[in-house]
This record gives C-alpha cells, sequence and structure tokens, in this order.
C-alpha cells in the first residue's frame, strides 16, 4: 500500500507542476485558488487513505468532513448546516463501526480472552511498553512471547520480534494517542487484528504476508493484535 500511496501523491503533484508551469508560460490560465480550495487539503488525504489504507471508517469521515465544508464554503449551504451534516455523518459512522466491529470482531475478541485466560491460568504476566513523549525500542532477542502491551502517546515504541520465541499463540495490545507503534515480525508467523481507532489504523506491509500465512496457517504460531487509540496507528512489516 506504501508504493499505491507514493505513485498517487506523485502523480498529485505532477500535475500540480505541470498546471502551475503552465500558467507561468501562459499556455493555459487554470485558477486552482478558487472558493475553498483550502478543503482540498482535507479531501485529497483522506480519498488517497480510503483507496491505499485498511482503515475506511475514519477516513469516510475526514473525507465527509472536506466535502461538507467544501459545499459550505461554496454557498451551496450554510455553514450552520455543513455543521450538522458533519455532527451527523459523525453519529452514523460511530454507529456503524461500532455494529461492524460487534459482528465481525466476536471471534477474534473470543480468541484473545481465551489466550489471556491460559496466559493467568498459567501464572505469565504481560509485559509492558510504554512511551510518553518519547521513544522506545524493544526486542524480545531469544525470549519467548506471550502477553504484551504497548501505549505510545506523543511518542513511538518499536517492537522487534523476529528473533522472539513464539510457540502456540501470543496476543498484543497496542494503544496509540497521536503516536505511532511499529511491529516487526518474522516471517512464519500468522497475524490476525482487531483495530478501534478514531483517525487511525493498523496498517500491514509484511511482504508477501497473506501467502506465506494461507500456505502455512496450520504449522505456524498465531498472533492476536488488538490496537485501538485516535490519531495514531500500527504498522506491521518484516
Amino acid at each position: 500500500m506504501k508504493k499505491t500511496r507514493g505513485i498517487i501523491w506523485g502523480i498529485a503533484i505532477l500535475a500540480l507542476g505541470i498546471i502551475f508551469g503552465g500558467n507561468a508560460l501562459g499556455v493555459w490560465n487554470i485558477d486552482i485558488f478558487f472558493k475553498g480550495w483550502w478543503t482540498l487539503f482535507i479531501i485529497v488525504p483522506s480519498a488517497i487513505g480510503l483507496i491505499t489504507e485498511k482503515e475506511k471508517l475514519s477516513n469516510l469521515m475526514v473525507l465527509g468532513v472536506g466535502v461538507s465544508l467544501l459545499l459550505a464554503s461554496l454557498d451551496v449551504f450554510s455553514w450552520e448546516t455543513a455543521g450538522k451534516t458533519i455532527f451527523a455523518l459523525f453519529l452514523v459512522l460511530l454507529g456503524l463501526g461500532i455494529v461492524l466491529k460487534t459482528i465481525f470482531h466476536g471471534k477474534f475478541k473470543k480468541a484473545i480472552e481465551k489466550e489471556l485466560d491460559k496466559a493467568d491460568k498459567n501464572g505469565d504476566e504481560p509485559r509492558s511498553h510504554l512511551a510518553v513523549f518519547s521513544g522506545e525500542n524493544v526486542s524480545y532477542d531469544k525470549e519467548e512471547l506471550k502477553n504484551v502491551k504497548l501505549c505510545a502517546v506523543f511518542g513511538g515504541i518499536e517492537l522487534d520480534l523476529r528473533n522472539a520465541i513464539i510457540k502456540d499463540a501470543a496476543v498484543i495490545k497496542a494503544f496509540s494517542l497521536f503516536g505511532g507503534i511499529d511491529i516487526i515480525l518474522p516471517e512464519d508467523v500468522v497475524l490476525k487484528t482487531g483495530s478501534g481507532f478514531v483517525f487511525g489504523g493498523i496498517s500491514d506491509e509484511r511482504k508477501n504476508a497473506d501467502k506465506k500465512s494461507t500456505a502455512k496457517a496450520k504449522k505456524v504460531p498465531t498472533i492476536y493484535l488488538d490496537a485501538a487509540g485516535g490519531f495514531g496507528g500500527v504498522e506491521v512489516k518484516n
């Protein structure tokens, strides 16, 4: 997805360059500074995110905000109507997100609870890593991974699990608020995710992850990644 996102941004910037160049040379006179042009800084990134990112609802929300503000700027309707539209859109998408999460993540939550109960019975305490206005690099080198909690608030955490020992299954609970969490996984694991982000999400950038997971699903351990937060995200790579 990074490649697709880069191509789209490259085309957008190239188009701007051509427009400005043509205007300067007198080839054409295209005025991009129309009424409400500033809303494009909201509309364009969210539209690209809607195409390239897994998290659709938050990008759809931002896109709706941008379009509402643009229409108000063009006097299609009043600013008061724009505000009411944005609020209504927020409620609709919030409700839709809750419904979809309840339907599609029920099994995921049950699987996590099962693993946590198993760890609790074995007396395995979760390990926690916190980064507040700071950065932290964590590496599990020949250590067993069972239950990990990550929290990044205005900071960042990198969790390197390439050399971790994962016997059957492990749970990673991640919370990111105005921060970022990078998780580096070994190639021989199956990743199952659940997301509860507001304006953010999980980005899986692993190469050939689906093919390898499908081919070895019955032979390799499973990592359950339960991530939530706001204005932040979790990126998984190998």
